[in-house]
């Protein structure tokens, strides 16, 4: 099932989604499977946290904060399904813990979508085709 909304959940606002962006990267650096490929493409963490909650805030408040095209940087990190995974199963376990179900589902759908995208992108770059793995999962 995928949750298309223009109305987000009342308990998602500016400071939440910074909350959420802080404390997924928090663990994201520590996680032994992505850790390293962070360590190795941020040089700032302020500034990537920031534009990450900048994403996130346009993603699902539509704020129009964000400015940037997020698949070209990450075609270069030779990521493979597996980061994706570790990433979904880090991002969900914090939505989760941060928001009530109803707002959490929101974000994770967008998250499995988004590495939906970006594996398919991966598989393109490379010659194979790839499927939706994530997006059709139950929520």
């Amino acid at each position: 099932m995928t949750v298309l909304t223009n109305q987000p959940h009342p308990s998602i606002d500016p400071a939440s989604i910074e909350r959420l962006v802080t404390t997924f990267y928090g663990r994201a650096r520590e996680d032994a499977v992505i850790g390293p490929i962070f360590a190795d493409a941020v040089d700032d963490w302020d500034h990537h946290i920031a534009q990450i909650a900048a994403f996130w805030s346009s993603v699902i408040l539509k704020t129009g904060n964000y400015e940037g095209r997020p698949m070209a940087p990450h075609l270069k990190l030779g990521l493979k399904n597996e980061h994706f995974d570790r990433w979904l199963d880090l991002f969900e376990k914090t939505t989760r813990e941060i928001f009530p179900r109803d707002a959490a589902i929101i974000f994770i759908d967008r998250a499995r979508r988004i590495a939906d995208s970006f594996e398919m992108a991966i598989a393109t770059n490379t010659g194979q085709i790839a499927a939706p793995r994530h997006s059709r999962r139950p929520l």
